[in-house]
């Protein structure tokens, strides 16, 4: 196990703090460390009816494209997973759900950061107002699950908490037809 020997904070924002650690291997050799220390986040795979799903569409800035996405956010502060899924629903998407389920816990990329993400899937939906934030311009896309299990094989979907959740559901489904 690695032992922290000290940590430089490198930089702080509103959604990440990096860090530069040292620490010491079992073997005794020193090395660095680049960590990232996140917030924590939740996703949601929203479904409509049985086989019918809502997708977003943004442009994601780091990847220089836009991309198909499950509606996710930052759990802000004093907030609890449960509650900012239900909060991104709306803001994203218009809907709200008194159906939602926990699927699972996920490190988004454990090698540099301590990020993790709350999954959930969202049944008998109710449309409201989307509450965009003011830096989210976002569009979305309602398909069946089959078809965007399709887009995932034909590389359209890429993004790592949108492949989990609809690889989760497609197979959740096949088994419920067993």
């Amino acid at each position: 196990m690695e032992k922290q020997i000290n940590s430089k904070k490198i930089y702080e924002g509103k959604i990440i703090t990096l860090y530069k650690d040292q620490v010491l291997l079992d073997n005794g050799r020193r090395t660095e460390r680049e960590v990232i220390d996140h917030k924590g986040a939740v996703a949601c795979l929203p479904f409509v009816g049985r086989d019918e799903i809502i997708l977003i569409k943004q442009y994601r800035y780091p990847v220089r494209k836009e991309i198909f996405e499950i509606p996710a956010g930052i759990i802000e502060m004093r907030e609890n997973p449960d509650s900012a899924v239900r909060r991104e629903l709306l803001e994203e998407i218009g809907y709200t759900s008194n159906n939602i389920e926990h699927v699972l816990n996920f490190y988004t990329s454990p090698g540099y950061s301590n990020e993790i993400l709350h999954l959930y899937f969202a049944y008998n939906l109710k449309k409201e107002t989307p509450n965009l934030d003011y830096d989210e311009n976002i569009t979305f896309k309602l398909l069946p699950l089959s078809e965007s299990v399709n887009m995932v094989r034909e590389g359209k979907i890429c993004d790592a908490k949108t492949v989990i959740a609809l690889l989760i559901a497609s197979s959740k489904i096949f088994l419920n037809f067993l």
